[in-house]
């Protein structure tokens, strides 16, 4: 059995943090039920390109959508109808968990709110996304990544520093708070739910992406809790650690990260400059941060005197932690990638294989399994209905003449 065998999950969220969340329990096996629009369903369906043409020719899917939704149930169904609502309210009477993205106080005006549903099913946990929270004097604005990377913080301590070529406030390049915020709320709703089976009683989650962005900050917060200033952009430096950057070399760029005076003493001895580490100046990390310019220039000027390949065949056989900066394309080309099974195929209906990045959890008695591809848009409506609400196909079939479901 998977780990989260038993565990139905009604996950009413688009785009990335809920998906991603949902995808998390999916992976771990939990039975997901993912509630989309008629006609459109989740946003991202339409976010490309690129696009993975089927087989056919005659449909295709985004890379995008295709990255947060493996292991679901599609359900198209119009919720904003009382009778999609009513159908989302008995679905959610049988479900131990909710996932939710709505803007603050939508779903209510549906009947679809926490205190709505925890009526009907008193151990629901129900896990509501937001931007910025339940409360708050921001609680009603509409929260992105981008948005949120720059009013948590991370954009002020991302890119080159004042001064420098090309100086200025960067976004990671990926959506990293929708990420971390997914996972945040996987973390929390797998507690709530081992709280649920003790009390019988579910509970409201409320995962905001600015209170995950803060909490994400980590060493730089308390960096700035500490010390009372706060931390300026590095480029690719390191705040607490030197050297702890990249370097040119002779044919590109690497990676040197040093994090302690046993491995500086190596790397000093490597590149023939053991007087380094004897120095008062660079001894100790301490000394080398406060003497970080002056170090940084010395060691700029050995290391762009060999290839990348030949500095990090001598490091790794010394000891010293470097690596090369690669392309998406290096990464999964690299032999150590592959062993660890990175990339896989999902099996299709009519669509092929789909590729996919394997979750990085690898549990010895419970593996994750891959089971179903991502879906189309209404895939499993019938089953749904007829599995787990008991219609009949001919009250399937009126709902769907009724356009308050649709199916594949």
């Amino acid at each position: 059995m998977s780990s989260l065998s038993g565990l139905r999950v009604l996950d009413l969220s688009r785009v990335l943090a809920g998906p991603w969340c949902a995808q998390t329990l999916a992976d771990l096996g939990a039975d997901v039920i993912k509630v989309e629009r008629i006609g459109t369903g989740d946003d991202t369906r339409a976010w490309g390109p690129p696009w993975r043409e089927t087989p056919s020719g005659e449909d295709r899917d985004s890379a995008y959508f295709l990255s947060a939704n493996r292991n679901k149930k599609s359900f198209a169904i119009d919720i904003a109808s009382q009778e999609g609502a009513a159908l989302v309210r008995k679905l959610a009477a049988e479900c131990d968990v909710l996932v939710e993205n709505f803007k603050v106080g939508t779903l209510p005006r549906y009947g679809l709110g926490y205190e709505d549903l925890q009526q009907i099913n008193p151990a629901l946990v129900y896990c509501s996304i937001t931007g910025f929270g339940q409360q708050g004097p921001y609680a009603k604005r509409a929260g992105y990544d981008f948005l949120i990377q720059g009013m948590g913080g991370l954009m002020s301590i991302t890119g080159l520093p004042d001064g420098a070529p090309g100086a200025g406030p960067q976004k990671v390049g990926v959506a990293l708070t929708d990420i971390l915020t997914g996972m945040y709320a996987a973390t929390g709703i797998l507690a709530a739910v081992m709280e649920s089976r003790a009390s019988g009683q579910g509970q409201h989650i409320d995962v905001s992406l600015l209170d995950v962005q803060i909490a994400s900050l980590a060493n730089q917060a308390m960096n700035y809790l500490v010390g009372g200033k706060a931390p300026q952009r590095l480029g690719n430096a390191h705040p607490n650690i030197v050297p702890y950057q990249d370097f040119r070399t002779q044919d590109g760029f690497m990676i040197l990260a040093i994090g302690n005076d046993t491995q500086f003493r190596r790397f000093c001895e490597l590149v023939e400059h053991p007087e380094w580490a004897d120095h008062s100046r660079y001894a100790t990390n301490a000394a080398r941060i406060e003497h970080r310019s002056v170090l940084i220039q010395a060691i700029a000027s050995v290391m762009c005197e060999q290839t990348t390949a030949h500095w990090i065949e001598a490091m790794e056989a010394a000891g010293v932690p470097c690596g090369p900066i690669n392309t998406i394309e290096d990464v999964f080309a690299d032999p150590h990638v592959a062993q660890r099974n990175a990339q896989f195929s999902i099996a299709s209906i009519g669509r092929g294989d789909i590729p996919s990045v394997a979750n990085p959890l690898k549990l010895s008695r419970s593996p994750i399994e891959y089971t179903l591809a991502p879906p189309v848009l209404g895939q499993d409506s019938r089953q749904i209905l007829g599995d787990v609400l008991g219609m009949a196909p001919e009250e399937i079939e009126d709902l769907v003449q009724r356009k308050i479901v649709a199916c594949a």
